[in-house]
């Protein structure tokens, strides 16, 4: 006697998220990779100029804004659990949060900024400076475009439009999201914490 067939048809593993977002996360890595080469190199170069620099940036503000970004991470992954479970009002809250907690991250790095602007510090005052600037401004622009797919997807999840079998556009904003703060991880340490 052959074996009943099965209710539902075994799915492949896919990827989650547009194959695009993907495309982009690489390209984002490689462009990151050579600014953090940069960083590295330069360090080597001028050991006692980025250790002065280094010990200019305030600590405690990197690893608040590094809890932001991985609560930020942590609530758009629940956002995507709950969507796939039917959940949408819970998803957009948890979308809301990780909105939230996306926007205090940049709050707190303009804050930074401006600091750093006050003490007349810019681009031009030297290698640190201006390397510190291209990689956390460039990933301040990745916060910040993470941020507007956030607000985004904010009112679609809320109403429902996504939900177990359909919750693609979510996965790819949350795809993007990782990727910003998975850039912050090597971000932090390299720029911030190591001497």
């Amino acid at each position: 006697m052959p074996p009943a067939p099965a209710a539902h048809p075994p799915t492949s593993p896919r990827l989650v998220g547009d194959l695009v977002v993907w495309l982009l996360v690489l390209a984002e890595l490689l462009t990151f990779g050579i600014l953090f080469a940069a960083f590295a190199f330069a360090r080597l170069r001028e050991p006692g100029l980025f250790a002065a620099g280094q010990a200019t940036l305030d600590l405690s503000t990197g690893a608040a804004n590094t809890v932001l970004l991985v609560s930020a991470s942590w609530c758009v992954a629940r956002s995507v659990h709950a969507v796939r479970r039917g959940r949408s009002a819970q998803g957009a809250r948890w979308l809301l949060g990780a909105l939230a907690c996306g926007c205090g991250f940049l709050v707190l790095k303009s804050l930074e900024y401006v600091h750093k602007w006050r003490e007349g510090i810019d681009v031009a005052e030297n290698t640190f400076y201006l390397l510190y600037v291209m990689l956390t401004g460039f990933h301040f622009l990745h916060a910040a475009v993470g941020c507007i797919i956030f607000a985004v997807l904010w009112a679609p999840t809320r109403r429902g439009a996504y939900g177990p079998q359909q919750c693609h556009a979510l996965e790819t904003g949350a795809v993007f999201w990782h990727m910003v703060d998975l850039l912050w991880m090597v971000l932090f340490p390299l720029v911030y914490v190591l001497r």
